[in-house]
């Protein structure tokens, strides 16, 4: 995995093989930050990252000035390797091995932005209590966003406080957030997909 933007804009990082991840492709990471960069001022950011894997999204974050980023994971593997790469670049990142639903129910602090990468074949209904869990439990700011990607057989874009949804090949961010007018211009189109 490749960090896009920020203080550690190229350095590569390598996961151990061994992990249980399917880790977003530096194409959709770099089409994804573009659209939020058109938003969101990075510096201060505090980031939430659900069922964080390689971390891979928590860098990107930390790398272009968040305050903070909380990683969540329930594989031991993963939090090591977050934990040690945090480490190595001194990134504010707290790892936590934690199922995700009852990290959601239980914890207390809000973020300014949220972003979940549940295994792509995980239960429909566990993608939508998520999303009901997030804005139930007031865990996301009032300008903030939250992002899941799925595959195009989750469905999302019928649930509450759905904002838009962008297509990258095999996969698709659903954006949520608390003001569902039209998203600032990003230069494309919710309809369109990239390849």
């Amino acid at each position: 995995m490749r960090i896009i933007s920020g203080k550690y804009k190229g350095r590569r990082i390598t996961a151990p093989k061994n992990l249980p991840v399917r880790p977003t492709t530096d194409m959709s990471k770099e089409s994804l930050f573009n659209i939020l960069n058109n938003r969101f001022d990075f510096e201060g950011l505090r980031t939430l990252d659900l069922f964080s894997g390689t971390g891979n999204i928590s860098y990107e974050f930390c790398s272009r000035g968040a305050d903070s980023a909380i990683a969540i994971d329930g594989d031991f593997g993963c939090v090591k390797f977050i934990k040690q790469t945090a480490a190595e670049f001194d990134f504010p990142i707290t790892a936590i091995k934690s199922d995700v639903i009852k990290f959601l129910k239980t914890n207390k602090s809000s973020y300014d932005m949220i972003f979940a990468d549940p295994p792509y074949d995980m239960d429909q209904k566990l993608f939508e209590e998520i999303v009901s869990l997030v804005f139930e439990n007031d865990l996301l700011e009032e300008d903030g966003m939250m992002i899941i990607e799925h595959s195009k057989h989750t469905k999302m874009d019928h649930l509450m406080n759905f904002s838009f949804q962008k297509k990258y090949g095999a996969s698709q961010f659903t954006f949520f957030e608390f003001d569902n007018e039209e998203f600032e211009d990003t230069g494309i189109s919710d309809d369109d997909e990239i390849e």
